[in-house]
């Protein structure tokens, strides 16, 4: 396949060379997009082969982790990298065929149309180009649900992590795709009146509007968004509460909230995050993070998920725990939430919004630069009209997407250092042996497999191998 694809490449370099700066343009795309596309397949297929060779556990683990375990998820991971294969050549294959056979024009054209039955001509863009985004994520949804649907009920449910009913799924599905709706028509036709009106600078507040809207997403997305989908209540008094309240006191952190999110209806992976700007932070813990409370530890309850009584009965199997005792106790809930606020304590959050919003400014600006060049709509298949909204996708999907690779390897390599950090910090505060214990927890948990290709690391992992974090946790002391 990966032959294939680089014979394919060769012919498209061939191509462009050869054709008018509109065709240079649209096959420029195309071959980095394949380019981009053969790239990933290779490091998937060296992390596929550590995972296929990789039979027994590494002498260096023997005292951290099983056999059983080890076997458990070497398969899992096996299993997810032949999904993200197929699911990975189907989307790029998809998306070379939408741009090769005129998709996005002609979708433009269907939303033209549909408008026209309501009375809006040419002249309403923005109603026209609501339209065509409201086609283009229903369309995007309809094709991924098949992958979606297989990897939750056939590789989460084969290997104990999927929670969820399919009726639950697909009502979940639907509620996601309103809400989306919801709040991206809006803010998407606000954005596109913004910098039809805005004038030489509208680039300035373009910018300072999505500014703006992400702050408030940020904000009252726990509170008013989150729970459309998920139960969150507040964390009982008691010991738990008491030492969390103490740790955060005193590193100054403004905590206002503390939360339990049935996590456990969907899947039996685990997290804990926190929210909220300036003197109203929350820490929100996922049900399946917490060994005392995790309901996956108690065989006999009603399955998670499913919000009918009668779904329940004929799966009798789900309402064992598949994880038996899985989660971390409280020091060691402590010792990660110490990492979390680690992450605060270090401005890595702070630092992560400014890179954001300076890489938000620097792509508006490049835009108001290329949006005037009709070359860029007449490459993808647009001679008569330059809508707004197209131009947005021409130019921060593709012809930003060799820009776009490069920053998302640095933020990963920024994001392995702010880790590392985190875990130094909470080391500082005498907890090392707690977050030591509730890695490993956390690693068997989500049957996360130890071994990896550096390479396949370097590129991809955010967070950085158990091994390395390990041995920083047991080395010397860094500031």
């Amino acid at each position: 396949q990966t032959c294939w694809s680089s014979l394919f490449s060769v012919i498209m370099l061939q191509e462009i060379f050869a054709s008018p700066v509109e065709d240079k343009i649209f096959y420029a795309v195309l071959v980095f997009s394949w380019t981009v596309y053969i790239w990933e397949a290779y490091l998937a297929c060296r992390q596929r082969k550590i995972y296929r060779t990789t039979m027994h556990v590494p002498t260096e683990l023997g005292k951290i982790m099983d056999s059983e375990t080890f076997e458990k998820s070497r398969l899992y991971q096996l299993d997810k990298s032949n999904f993200g294969f197929w699911s990975g050549l189907y989307s790029e294959a998809e998306g070379t065929l939408i741009l090769l056979l005129g998709g996005i024009p002609f979708l433009w054209k269907v939303s033209g149309i549909l408008t026209a039955r309501f009375g809006f001509g040419p002249e309403y863009e923005i109603s026209q180009s609501l339209v065509f985004l409201m086609l283009a994520t229903l369309f995007s949804a309809f094709t991924g649900l098949p992958w979606s649907l297989y990897n939750t009920f056939v590789i989460e449910e084969k290997h104990g992590f999927n929670q969820q009913t399919v009726g639950f799924f697909l009502k979940d599905a639907l509620k996601k795709f309103a809400v989306t709706q919801c709040i991206l028509l809006p803010v998407t036709s606000l954005l596109l009146y913004i910098i039809k009106i805005g004038g030489d600078y509208f680039f300035i507040y373009a910018w300072l509007f999505t500014l703006i809207v992400s702050l408030i997403l940020v904000t009252i997305y726990a509170d008013y968004i989150a729970p459309l989908f998920d139960k969150f209540t507040p964390l009982p008094d008691g010991e738990l509460k008491s030492e969390i309240e103490s740790m955060s006191k005193s590193i100054c952190f403004p905590l206002t909230k503390i939360y339990v999110v049935e996590g456990s209806k969907r899947s039996s992976h685990s997290n804990a995050y926190f929210y909220g700007f300036f003197k109203n932070k929350r820490i929100v813990l996922f049900d399946t993070l917490l060994e005392d409370y995790s309901p996956l530890n108690k065989p006999g309850e009603k399955e998670p998920g499913t919000g009918e009584e009668n779904e329940v009965a004929g799966n009798e199997s789900k309402t064992k725990p598949k994880n038996k005792k899985q989660g971390c106790s409280n020091p060691e809930v402590l010792a990660v939430l110490g990492h979390e606020l680690g992450h605060w304590k270090l401005g890595h959050t702070v630092k992560n919004i400014v890179i954001s919003q300076m890489n938000s400014f620097l792509c508006f600006f490049l835009f108001a630069v290329l949006i005037g060049r009709k070359e860029l709509f007449v490459a993808f298949g647009f001679h008569d009209t330059q809508p707004t909204l197209i131009g947005l996708m021409i130019i921060f999907q593709f012809i930003f997407s060799p820009y776009n690779e490069l920053l998302s390897f640095c933020l990963t390599v920024l994001s392995r250092r702010f880790e590392f950090q985190a875990d130094a910090f909470a080391r500082n505060m005498g907890r090392s042996s707690e977050l030591y214990s509730a890695l490993i927890k956390l690693n068997k948990d989500n049957l996360g497999f130890p071994v990896a290709d550096w390479l396949f690391s370097m590129w991809h992992y955010s967070h950085p191998p158990l091994l390395e974090r390990l041995r920083a946790l047991t080395g010397p002391k860094q500031d």
